[in-house]
């Protein structure tokens, strides 16, 4: 780290902001878009004809084109610039989502989720780097505490808006309410969002990193996914062949020459290693968590999807309250004494939900949300603000990549293991529901001591200290 004590003095201004404002809405739209659809699943079936099980595969279906695109963001970005990526993953979104308000059948729709995944995956990465980038490492710990919170929200956000628009509209408007939000994004960007030029330092595509890292997660998520549906021989052959695919890709990081697709060396760079492993941990509970609830709200107490949205709300707020904490204290803390105390606030407020058979009040419930929204905002901001305070510029697109892709991957291999663990449970339990999800949330928090363990490997000292 430079020695230099002037950047962390420098001014978060208006038009820093307003270059935020405008790249957060591609953040926004992706991550809303990951967990809209959850609440309209029997729409689907109803107006497709088909059952639960085949719709289903229109959230997978975007949910993999996402893991499939993330790996590939930082080199379209040293290659044909940040702010040019960025414009045409919107453009890609937007008509991916165009497509599927105009979908005919159900594999129409699938194929068109996957145009607009490979948009959405491209965009928090490609505008995460590109932010850093315009603010320079003595502003972006303020101005990422902030864009942060998007992507916890949107786990709430997600479900509430979806049946919001689906009390009032049909289901094409899941999609047709991305159309807006991405013209103006992209009017806005050609006007206030700096170009950035591409690396000097053209690197080739890594083929054959491509062909192992991105359709090794796919298949792995994919794998895992079988086994939550119960399928034992495909989810057998996708977590393998997942896994070996993934292990010859670090092999050939490692061997390589070339710059590879995302470098493995990275994670053994202190403190890229405990952050990555942190935000792994952080995607898996958060997103893990808002598939349980949702679920427990509607099935264990019968409660419709605005219901449900309504009493996701404190997480959303909670995580909002956080952010402003840590935007006026990241360049005064130690990261490490922010991400452990984000950690035991998830933990808090994790534990009554180990205990949901016992029907805990709706207050108890909000509380808790609330405290754990707190507690994420805390670790998001702070683990990114040490990477991208510490690399050089040049190499921001391809560790935001990487950050992009840990936070996604803990996402849905979090979800699938959750699900998993949660079939199994619901097989034992029989007909109490609740304890089923109960014992699924002792998992939750296994997967916060685990986060806990590495964060304790972060930097002692502010990041805004020289």
């Amino acid at each position: 780290m430079s020695g230099k004590a002037a950047p962390p003095a420098e001014r978060v201004d208006g038009r820093l902001l307003r270059v935020a404002f405008i790249l957060v809405l591609g953040t926004f739209m992706a991550t809303v878009d990951a967990t809209i659809v959850s609440v309209g699943i029997e729409t689907l079936a109803d107006g497709f004809g088909a059952d639960v099980t085949g719709v289903q595969w229109v959230t997978t279906a975007y949910l993999l084109a996402v893991v499939t695109a993330v790996p590939a963001s930082g080199w379209l970005a040293d290659r044909f610039g940040g702010r040019r990526t960025w414009l045409v993953a919107v453009g890609v979104f937007v008509l991916g989502s165009a497509l599927c308000a105009l979908a005919w059948s159900l594999p129409s729709l699938i194929a068109f989720r996957v145009v607009q995944g490979l948009g959405g995956g491209l965009l928090p990465p490609t505008g995460q780097a590109l932010l850093a980038r315009v603010a320079g490492p003595g502003r972006t710990g303020r101005v990422i505490s902030v864009v942060a919170v998007v992507p916890l929200l949107s786990p709430v956000l997600g479900p509430l808006a979806g049946g919001a628009i689906l009390g009032v509209a049909p289901w094409p408007w899941l999609f047709l309410v991305n159309l807006p939000v991405g013209v103006l994004a992209i009017l806005l960007a050609r006007r206030h969002v700096p170009a950035v030029p591409p690396s000097t330092r053209r690197a080739a595509f890594d083929l054959r990193g491509a062909a192992l890292l991105s359709p090794g997660l796919a298949v792995l998520v994919l794998g895992l996914t079988e086994v939550a549906h119960g399928r034992a021989l495909p989810a057998a052959i996708g977590v393998s062949a997942g896994l070996a695919m993934l292990a010859g890709f670090t092999v050939h990081g490692l061997r390589t020459r070339r710059t590879p697709l995302i470098d493995p060396r990275l994670f053994a760079r202190p403190p890229f290693g405990a952050a990555a492993l942190a935000l792994l941990v952080l995607g898996a509970s958060v997103f893990g968590t808002m598939f349980l609830l949702p679920l427990y709200f509607q099935t264990g107490r019968g409660l419709s999807a605005w219901e449900a949205g309504l009493l996701l709300a404190p997480q959303g707020l909670g995580a909002a309250a956080g952010s402003v904490l840590v935007n006026r204290t990241i360049d005064r803390v130690a990261p490490r004494t922010l991400v452990v105390g984000g950690i035991a606030l998830i933990l808090v407020g994790t534990v009554p939900f180990t205990q949901l058979g016992h029907a805990p009040p709706d207050t108890v419930i909000a509380s808790a949300l609330a405290v754990r929204g707190v507690g994420m905002a805390m670790i998001g901001a702070p683990v990114m603000n040490i990477v991208y305070s510490r690399i050089e510029p040049e190499h921001l697109p391809r560790a935001s990549g990487a950050l992009s892709l840990l936070n996604t991957v803990g996402g849905s291999v979090g979800t699938a293991v959750l699900a998993v663990v949660l079939q199994g449970r619901l097989a034992a339990r029989g007909a109490e529901v609740s304890w089923a999800f109960a014992d699924t949330f002792w998992w939750v928090l296994g997967f916060c001591l685990v986060a806990a363990a590495g964060a304790t490997r972060l930097p002692r000292t502010p990041t805004g200290r020289p």
